[in-house]
């Protein structure tokens, strides 16, 4: 386990190799302080058995468009349940379920006005347990999206604080504003929602602005009104009580803000950033406020009231779009499992062999002493992999995504190579889209990535038997489908992620150390090993032209096996199941190699 191990900072990254002889890595010296590589012999003791959200493949499942079972074009629970089959075959063992909540869906159900009941566009209560019960019979786990923010405007709450009844006339935050000199009400502050401009907006009812980060129908709650905290600690406690394993706290960084609302946010005075724009302003008064840690905490210690009854851990994991990497490490310490690390969402195309391992040794070398890395190449909000990176890069980003130290998370689909697709203005589905007008949708719709999933070459490949299901099936569904990416004789990114989950399943993978090797404009490379077991060195090149590497002069084997390769060879010299010389190894853009030595 990582609490025995210490990281370091890749500077040896560029040295020689010390060999199989029990690297321990060290996940750090201090916190938040920067940290050398510093290589550690320790005595083998054994080790505690890992939790079941460490040893696990997340895979997050967009409700709408994982499978219809009703023929309305959208997803539904029941169609989920149809398809536990797939996850079982790529070994993902937990299923990370995005929400499913009654909402008016202004946000696709990020804006529930139920957060302990189904919304009937996804099914019903049963449908659920019974997606629960087969679930657990294979022996996987369920993580709920919770929204723990905001609600939508139409929840009863809000209705009720709206029209001022006592009882709920502080669950959200209200304000009276500023008095201009003509007798105008304005906002209190210059406050922005994420979707820019105030975020503020005036209630005529009640004479009074309400905060909502996010969108004017998704009002912030007030987490300084204690009777918030505990409505909102009873929804977790519903769920777990129906016996879900975890939850992805979704959007924490907001849960407070400042409780001096005359406090105006300085502008950063980022390059590119629009007045209007959320981006302009440095959000010290409304993100990351230190209430936030105390209530994360809370909700840990009614997780472990369950795991103390039964034994089953539960998972907590928050969901923060960080500015810096002190910021997203600080979650560490407030009871969640861990924060999610969207490092490697954000690289593109000019993103070569440095550029990922800056994008790594950012999180390896800040995390706290002890605790557990993780990992996201995608999800349901940003760009596909194969439209940021290239078709070519799917599979060495999945290896990076599946054999680096800790937990990874894929998003339905990336297991498939899938692109965005394109959306007309005409069937942008996205509210926040809508918003721009034909002219600007495609510049901010989440749609693209949102598109319904493939499972084989018939109607709607196979997602639906409605005549128009939610957002268009991806055109080239014939070639895509997990059926024939299963079929399929050569490798496909369906096999090679399959490939790769079961390859994970080894204690190397699981437990054993990690350093960075070589690494260039092209190339990265690392090392991981376990004592007792096999050592794996994994190299991939992340650049634009075909690189040359010696290994050997690394201080590697003169030999190595080949347990895994891109499957893009146009040679036998890199076969599975070949040995190789370590000391002339070519790759062009797009290629790995899996090279696996037994000590």
């Amino acid at each position: 386990m990582f609490n025995k191990f210490y990281l370091s900072h890749m500077q040896a990254k560029h040295k020689k190799y010390a060999g199989p002889v029990g690297i321990s890595i060290i996940l750090g010296l201090l916190s938040f302080m920067p940290r050398l590589l510093i290589v550690t012999f320790l005595s083998k003791t054994p080790e505690p058995p890992l939790e079941w959200w460490q040893t696990s493949v997340i895979y997050q499942v967009y409700p709408r468009s994982f499978q219809d079972s009703n023929g309305d074009g959208v997803g539904d629970l029941q169609g989920i349940r149809s398809r536990l089959d797939h996850l079982e075959y790529i070994n993902a063992r937990a299923l990370w379920l995005s929400p499913m909540y009654e909402s008016p869906m202004r946000d696709f159900g990020y804006d529930p006005s139920n957060i302990t009941n189904i919304d009937p566009i996804f099914g019903t209560m049963e449908d659920f347990d019974e997606l629960l019960a087969d679930v657990h019979s294979r022996g996987m786990k369920m993580i709920l999206d919770f929204i723990p923010n905001h609600t939508s405007d139409l929840h009863k709450w809000f209705q009720a604080s709206k029209a001022g009844v006592e009882e709920y006339k502080d669950y959200y935050v209200w304000t009276d504003g500023n008095l201009t000199a003509n007798g105008t009400r304005v906002p209190p502050n210059n406050w922005k929602s994420f979707f820019g401009d105030s975020a503020w907006e005036w209630v005529e009812e009640r004479q009074q602005f309400y905060l909502h980060q996010f969108l004017k129908e998704q009002p912030d709650l007030n987490y300084r009104n204690p009777k918030v905290v505990e409505e909102m600690t009873n929804a977790l406690r519903f769920w777990l009580e129906r016996g879900v394993d975890g939850f992805r706290i979704d959007a924490v960084l907001t849960m407070f803000e400042s409780a001096d609302l005359s406090l105006n946010e300085p502008l950063n005075n980022r390059p590119g950033a629009e007045l209007w724009q959320y981006e302009s302003l440095e959000h010290i008064y409304t993100s990351h406020q230190p209430e936030t840690y105390e209530v994360i905490a809370k909700w840990r210690h009614l997780a472990d009231e369950y795991y103390q009854k039964d034994g089953n851990y539960r998972f907590l994991v928050t969901e923060a779009y960080c500015e810096t990497i002190q910021q997203a490490m600080y979650y560490y310490h407030t009871g969640a499992d861990m924060p999610f690390n969207f490092d490697l969402v954000f690289l593109n195309r000019t993103c070569g062999g440095d550029c990922v391992d800056r994008a790594i040794s950012n999180w390896m070398t800040n995390m706290p002493i002890g605790k557990w890395p993780n990992w996201v190449i995608g999800n349901h909000d940003n760009k596909r992999i194969a439209t940021k990176m290239g078709t070519e890069f799917v599979n060495a980003m999945n290896t990076l995504l599946l054999l680096l130290p800790g937990t990874p998370t894929t998003y339905n689909g990336e297991e498939l190579g899938l692109t965005n697709i394109e959306v007309s203005y005409e069937d942008t589905q996205d509210p926040f889209g809508k918003r721009f007008g034909p002219e600007r949708y495609h510049e901010v719709s989440r749609d693209p990535p949102r598109s319904p999933m493939l499972w084989d070459s018939t109607h709607s490949s196979g997602f639906s038997n409605a005549t128009k299901t939610w957002l268009p099936v991806h055109p080239d569904y014939e070639i895509f489908n997990a059926e024939a990416q299963r079929k399929a004789e050569g490798v496909t990114p369906l096999k090679m992620y399959r490939d790769l989950s079961l390859l994970r399943q080894e204690a190397t993978f699981q437990r054993g150390t990690f350093k960075p090797l070589l690494v260039d404009e092209n190339i990265y490379s690392f090392v991981r090993e376990l004592e007792g077991e096999s050592l794996y060195y994994v190299i991939l090149n992340f650049g634009s032209t075909e690189a040359q590497v010696d290994l050997a002069e690394q201080g590697l084997p003169e030999n190595g096996l080949v347990k895994l390769n891109s499957g893009d060879f146009h040679h036998s010299d890199y076969n599975v199941g070949k040995e190789i010389k370590l000391n002339k190894i070519s790759l062009n853009p797009g290629q790995f190699l899996v090279i696996k030595y037994d000590v």
